[in-house]
């Protein structure tokens, strides 16, 4: 039988939290206004799956360049290749490297 490649195939080391950090965020990730064309960092939340872009672009950087309902559309570069990803803000984190 086929082993299984799912969505969150071999993610136990990467969605694993640290003791003080278990639960849910803070409100504060709701609260922040995101604008569009603002830069952001994708970190991804383990105990939210909703919304949660793909596991390879955990830690990468991009541009806001749209928002659809409750998401936003994020432009980022993937090797050579730009990509847009669809991500909620609970995955989200105004980036501190503002150019």
């Amino acid at each position: 039988m086929v082993k299984s490649k799912g969505f969150d195939n071999r993610t136990r080391r990467l969605f694993r939290r640290r003791p003080r950090e278990k639960g849910l965020k803070s409100l504060r990730y709701l609260l922040e206004p995101l604008e569009v064309g603002e830069k952001v960092d994708i970190l991804l939340n383990s105990s939210i799956q909703k919304g949660r872009p793909h596991r390879r672009y955990n830690g990468k950087s991009g541009k806001i360049i749209a928002k659809q309902g409750q998401s936003y559309i994020i432009s980022l570069k993937a090797g050579r290749k730009p990509k847009t990803i669809i991500a909620r803000p609970e995955h989200l984190r105004i980036s501190k490297m503002q150019v």
